[in-house]
């Protein structure tokens, strides 16, 4: 009977594919084919079935994740796309809040809608905020939008109208003309991509959907057909924005959910590990060719939202981005990977990323044509990466352009020696990195103090230790196959899936039970629809939260609510649920006012075993060195003799004395001056500044 399962991960430079058989996990990667991402998938499972000697029969599960719609969305690449409104409505996808994001840059970028004005279309209808028909739906103007949509070539399209997250029949009737009238379009419902108030943020999201689904749909056909002419019959699932896996068919109408996809994976990870090592406080840092994600873990659960913001036309500004209200695992993204690139400005600073060499030409070391000096490059003159030994031996880097690249974008113009120019970059991108996880934890209230750093990813072991010093934080993880580690998350991830309805409640005046019990029992089955699709059988476990606020302020707060069925009595206890939220943000309650309640969620997902916790570690054992290796010294400012460690000779309970080096396959860990690092019981390596 097939047990194996097959993870595959396409991120901007590699492309990392993990299996998990009877016999343990096996890992590789191979280089993202950015003009067909498929193209790499399928090199990377060729591999890796060579590498493992199993057969297409053998495997249960694909499970997929990719940043395929991420990209199109950044680079105006996807469908021509049209939008169908509410007559009168057709500029709110471009008005959006009527804010200005940069108060003070009067040459500020909006992003561009990804909807040309020509392209958005009134029809005569109206909805009111309870679901009432106020002006019916005028078939007339509905036939001139058809003519329209087909006299300018659309290939998809977003219906998104006043007040349909309360009554969908108007969107839905829509559809079904248009089903009929056009049946190749693809046709997205603001009523389903995202069934919330606040017309704007719906819109974006269901515009966002749209305009991705063509592009997503053939991907994700193709890469189904070529699975099964390669032998594999078994479920292809897809690594959803907010950490659980969803069937085909499902990620096929509702491609938006996938723009996270790949590092919700890592998150997903980094939350089993916390459970498996008994963490309560943890910092997922995964750090790969192109960008670098940092997620707050508290208990085993990283933190959740509903908004995110995606193609921003400024990276790190909040509010310069096209914003979708899906459910994602939050976490801070910057673009300091091992391939973002290095300059000098006017002022003699030193500048990383956001840009990024990716895998096409990649870094200068790799000797593909590329000539810009990126943080790989650094990496590779400081002697953490050795250039014969990358990737598994499978790429061969070239010292020689890496310090070439160095020089001419950093040496030159600082007058720095190589070895010079190359720690400066790696200090401002992790201190770019150090500053980004600070910001971060104080916007949610959190503290870096006496967290664990799990580090994973193709370069985050290289820089985890001096990030962790930058940080204050003591002591440091770094897992099994780290330099795949979303690939191996996706293979910890429940099937799961999260559905949402607005319904405005005032808990004091208008709160009806019956109402609410009804509507997740809605919410229930049509979560429960899509979970069986993926894993049909298994035991589901529902998690219900609500979005409330006190009445007149703009913005909620969520939190988890209690099982049903609901009473009359339950009013009383929402009321102080939603008070220990608020205090736990704000330090305090408002007392006296009302509490209105805007949103209710439902997550469904297949009930998983919690990790085993780790035994305790052996006794410890001086390992022999397999070689020495040129690092470089911060505190001593030139390069030493280091001893080379590879971990797959290192048993548990094996010790090491920084400054070291522990090299793998794909990813190499930096024990820095003053860290001890030890193998655990499960193999992990747990680095600590204090004496073990």
């Amino acid at each position: 009977m097939a047990q194996a399962r097959l993870a595959a991960d396409i991120g901007g430079t590699f492309t990392d594919i993990a299996i998990e058989a009877e016999d343990g996990l096996s890992t590789c990667k191979v280089l993202t084919t950015p003009e067909a991402p498929e193209e790499g998938v399928f090199n990377g499972i060729q591999r890796a079935l060579e590498d493992t000697g199993l057969a297409p029969a053998d495997f249960a599960l694909i499970i997929h994740g990719t940043t395929l719609a991420t990209n199109a969305i950044i680079e105006h690449k996807g469908a021509r796309t049209a939008m169908i409104v509410t007559e009168g409505f057709r500029d709110t996808i471009e008005i959006a809040y009527e804010n200005r994001f940069e108060q003070y840059d009067i040459y500020m970028d909006k992003p561009p809608p990804l909807v040309p004005r020509a392209l958005r279309f009134g029809v005569t209808e109206r909805m009111d905020a309870r679901g009432n028909v106020l002006i019916p739906l005028d078939e007339a103007s509905l036939g001139r939008v058809v003519e329209s949509l087909k006299r300018e070539a659309v290939e998809s399209v977003a219906v998104a109208l006043m007040n349909s997250y309360a009554a969908p029949r108007h969107e839905r009737l829509i559809a079904d003309h248009l089903s009929s009238a056009l049946p190749d379009l693809s046709v997205s419902l603001s009523s389903e991509v995202s069934p919330e108030i606040r017309e704007y943020d719906r819109w974006s999201t269901a515009v966002a959907n749209a305009y991705v689904q063509p592009l997503m749909s053939s991907y994700l056909g193709r890469l189904d057909e070529k699975l099964a002419e390669m032998g594999f019959n078994c479920p292809l699932c897809l690594m959803t924005s907010g950490g659980g896996l969803a069937a085909l068919e499902t990620v096929r109408r509702f491609p938006i959910r996938l723009v996270e996809s790949g590092p919700a994976g890592g998150a997903i990870l980094a939350a089993r590990l916390a459970g498996e090592c008994g963490l309560d406080r943890v910092l997922s840092f995964d750090m790969g060719g192109t960008t670098a994600k940092i997620c707050l873990i508290d208990d085993g659960e990283p933190q959740h939202s509903r908004t995110f913001e995606v193609a921003r036309q400024y990276r790190f500004m909040k509010g310069s981005g096209i914003p979708l209200r899906i459910p994602v695992i939050e976490m801070i993204e910057i673009g300091a990977g091992g391939g973002s690139i290095a300059s000098v400005d006017s002022l003699a600073r030193i500048h990383v990323g956001p840009e990024s060499a990716g895998a096409e030409p990649g870094p200068a070391c790799y000797d593909r044509g590329g000539t810009s000096a990126t943080v790989t490059d650094a990496d590779i003159v400081l002697g953490r990466i050795d250039p014969d030994s990358f990737a598994g031996g499978t790429m061969r880097l070239s010292l020689e352009k890496a310090r070439n690249a160095i020089d001419k974008a950093v040496g030159v113009p600082l007058k720095l020696s190589s070895l010079d120019a190359a720690f400066g970059l790696s200090e401002i991108v992790e201190e770019n990195m150090a500053n980004a996880a600070r910001v971060h934890a104080v916007e949610r209230g959190k503290e870096l103090d006496g967290r664990t750093l799990i580090a994973f990813g193709g370069a985050a072991p290289v820089h985890a230790a001096r990030l962790a010093r930058t940080l204050g934080i003591d002591q440091v993880l770094v897992p099994t196959a780290a330099g795949v580690g979303s690939a191996v998350g996706f293979l910890r991830a429940p099937v799961a899936y999260e559905v949402v309805r607005s319904l405005y409640t005032l808990l004091d005046e208008g709160f009806d039970p019956d109402a609410l019990n009804a509507l997740y029992a809605d919410l229930r089955k049509e979560a429960e629809d899509i979970v069986a699709a993926a894993a049909p059988g298994v035991e589901l476990l529902e998690t219900r939260t609500a979005d409330m606020r006190y009445r007149g302020q703009g913005h909620e707060i969520s939190f988890n609510l209690p099982p049903g069925p609901y009473d009359a009595s339950t009013r009383d206890r929402f009321s102080e649920l939603f008070g220990s939220a608020y205090e736990a943000s704000y330090a305090r309650r408002i007392p006296d006012v009302e509490i209105e309640a805007l949103n209710w969620t439902l997550r469904l997902a297949a009930r998983q075993e919690p990790p085993a916790p780790c035994p305790d570690a052996p006794a410890d054992v001086e390992p022999e060195a397999a070689s020495l290796r040129k690092l470089f010294d911060p505190e001593e400012g030139s390069m030493r003799d280091v001893p080379v460690y590879r971990r797959g000779d290192l048993v548990p309970g094996a010790k090491i004395r920084g400054p070291a080096i522990i090299s793998e396959d794909e990813t190499t860990t930096v024990v820095l001056s003053g860290f001890i690092a030890r193998i655990n019981a499960l193999g992990y390596i747990v680095m600590s500044k204090k004496t073990i």
